[in-house]
C-alpha cells in the first residue's frame, strides 16, 4: 500500500512496519553499534509482538540498505544466539530495505508531545530510562 496512515498500518493486514529510519554518522557511532542498541532495547524473540502491541507491523525487522549491512545483521544474530543471550530464539527478520513513509505529524516526537499519556509513562518512559541508562556516552550532552 502506498502511503499508508497509522490508522491503516495498525490493522495489521497492509505489510508495513511501525519502524524508524537512521541517518547517522560512523565516524560517531558505528552500525555493528546501533544494531546491538537494537537488540538490548526491545525483545527480540516476539513473533509480531513487542509488549502489549501485537500484529505484524510490530515485527522485529532491520531493514538494511547493502549488503555489508545485512552481513553485519546476520553475524550478530548468529553471535547472539551462539552465545544464548536470550531465552528463546531470535525472531527479526533481515530484510531489504524498501520504500519507507514517514508517520504523519502527529506522530512525529511522539513522546516529547504526549510523555504524560499512560501508555508513554508506563510504556516508553522505563524504555528511554534504560537507553540513557545503557548508552549514556553515545547521547549528546542536552539528553545525557
Amino acid at each position: 500500500m502506498e502511503n499508508p496512515t497509522y490508522k491503516q498500518v495498525c490493522n495489521g493486514n497492509t505489510g508495513h512496519a511501525e519502524v524508524i529510519q537512521l541517518d547517522y554518522d560512523p565516524e560517531v557511532i558505528s552500525f555493528e553499534e546501533l544494531l546491538l542498541i537494537f537488540f538490548k532495547t526491545h525483545d527480540p524473540t516476539t513473533l509480531n509482538r513487542q509488549g502489549n502491541d501485537v500484529g505484524t507491523q510490530y515485527r522485529s525487522v532491520i531493514f538494511y540498505h547493502n549488503q555489508e549491512q545485512r552481513e553485519k545483521a546476520n553475524l550478530l544474530i548468529d553471535g547472539l544466539t551462539n552465545q544464548l543471550v536470550f531465552d528463546r530464539p531470535i525472531v527479526t527478520e533481515v530484510s531489504p530495505v524498501s520504500k519507507f513513509y514517514k508517520a504523519e505529524d502527529y506522530h512525529q516526537n511522539y513522546f516529547n508531545l504526549n510523555s504524560e499519556q499512560s501508555y508513554c509513562a508506563f510504556v516508553i518512559q522505563p524504555k528511554l530510562e534504560k537507553f540513557i541508562k545503557q548508552f549514556k556516552e553515545k547521547l549528546k550532552p542536552q539528553y545525557s
